[in-house]
């Protein structure tokens, strides 16, 4: 179906709406913003219609439909629950030469509402001819995220320019090239200008011309991922990612992406983090797009300040986009609370290394904290040993979590005197110990995560 794009200009023309529900609503929000003066019929109609109606910001008659009421109006509009009444308001509109629309029923349908993506009087409409709004739904939300946020200001002060030149400049080449040339800006984010990377990140004078990005990959689900990062992974020229990151993840990438493995994991070390740092500048000094992506959040274990310092020094523009924790995941797959105002008022990050290590580390009033180890181990005899021996109980509540958010996530709950005797889990694992991680789940939860206990 071949149609053609317009821009009808409705203010203060006549429209006609039938139907008052939820998705007459949603079209009132589209209408009234272009003048239009609207009046809507139907028996009953919802709170916030008869709001706007109270506001004189739309007419709204109490009765059900009759075909009278189409005459006299621009366009109409046919969004009952009832899919005879709408075709029948679309064949008496038709009759009268009045452009129709019933919604959600494109053969009766004379124009298409576009998923719009506004920056003042910039308006860029999108269309599938009806066949799924959905597509068109996530191409606005992808271009409304890279579409600079000034350009409204920007096209209205253009267009003041623009009358000035007109009304001074008689027609000819150099007008025409005055008029074009002073449009020559960055519209959407790209590997050679983008448009936000400057706002709040690492980029320096001098920069050489790519971008990169330290985005975290959250714990695994794809579900948990920002906004932000899906909209970076799928847009990245190269994506330079941690061994654990799972497929579900890399698969967001563009087919054209190229996908590099750079993980260190479990001590064995295919690359160094110097080799690492050459190759996000390289790429980057190539002009390219490059995600550094990161398990959990760049900022926690990640090493992101040694890849912040390189970057920098070598005048990378960098930016940090932060991703959901491992710990939180993991509180959320036991369930239990970080922080509790009774038990816990400290939460203490660390890994395993570094959790055995730090004798001098003080356990804030013994007890009173939740304890997240990262990359705990197989082997936890040690850890709980340490911990014993500066005072904490044998009875301190222990969760065991492995790929938590993830389709083979599990949790299984022990206590510190117990620790050593866990059997080893799957790695990536994390360790919370705490009060707050007190057993506060009936066996409907256990059972529907695949929880073990031990006594």
């Amino acid at each position: 179906m071949n149609l053609l794009p317009i821009f009808l200009k409705l203010d203060g023309r006549p429209g006609l709406l039938v139907g008052a529900g939820n998705v007459a609503l949603e079209k009132i929000n589209s209408l009234l913003i272009t003048g239009l003066r609207l009046r809507v019929i139907a028996p009953e109609a919802k709170a916030e219609i008869q709001q706007l109606a109270q506001e004189n910001r739309l007419e709204w008659i109490q009765r059900s439909f009759d075909p009278a009421d189409l005459d006299g109006n621009f366009v109409v509009i046919a969004a009952t629950d009832k899919l005879e009444l709408n075709a029948t308001i679309y064949h008496e509109a038709v009759r009268r030469g009045i452009l129709v629309n019933s919604v959600d029923d494109p053969p009766h349908c004379d124009f298409y509402f576009g998923s719009v993506v506004r920056r003042g009087d910039l308006q860029i409409a999108i269309s599938t001819a009806g066949e799924s709004p959905a597509v068109a739904q996530r191409l606005r939300r992808e271009i409304d995220a890279r579409l600079s946020a000034d350009i409204g200001p920007w096209l209205r002060d253009l267009g003041t320019f623009r009358r000035e030149v007109l009304a001074t400049l008689p027609p000819g080449d150099a007008r025409k090239a005055l008029l074009h040339g002073v449009v020559e800006r960055q519209f959407f984010e790209s590997s050679s200008t983008p448009s936000r990377i400057s706002e709040n990140s690492g980029q320096v004078e001098g920069s050489v011309k790519g971008s990169v990005f330290l985005v975290g990959a959250g714990p695994g689900d794809p579900d948990l991922l920002t906004v932000k990062a899906l909209r970076l992974i799928q847009s990245a020229e190269v994506i330079l990612h941690d061994d654990l990151v799972p497929e579900a993840i890399l698969e967001l990438a563009a087919s054209s992406a190229e996908v590099v493995n750079v993980g260190k994991r479990c001590g064995t070390k295919n690359i160094t983090q110097e080799e690492i740092h050459a190759l996000i500048i390289t790429h980057a000094s190539n002009g390219r797009r490059v995600v550094r992506l990161k398990c959990g959040d760049p900022l926690i274990f990640g090493r992101a300040a040694e890849e912040m310092k390189a970057l920098t020094d070598a005048g990378v523009a960098f930016e940090v986009v932060p991703g959901i924790t491992a710990a939180f995941a993991a509180a959320a797959a036991i369930p239990c609370s970080l922080t509790d105002r009774n038990a816990a008022s400290n939460v203490i990050f660390s890994t395993g290394h570094h959790a055995q290590s730090h004798h001098d580390a003080p356990i804030p009033e013994i007890e009173d904290a939740t304890r997240v180890v990262y990359m705990p181990g197989r082997d936890l005899t040690l850890l709980a040993l340490e911990w014993l021996g500066k005072g904490l109980p044998a009875d301190f509540p222990c969760a065991i979590v492995s790929h938590a958010a993830q389709p083979g996530q599990q949790v299984h709950r022990t206590t510190l005197g117990e620790l050593g005797k866990a059997h080893p889990t799957q790695s990536p694992s994390l360790l919370i110990a705490g009060w707050s991680v007190r057993d506060m789940a009936d066996n409907r939860i256990r059972e529907a995560t695949g929880e073990t206990a031990t006594a």
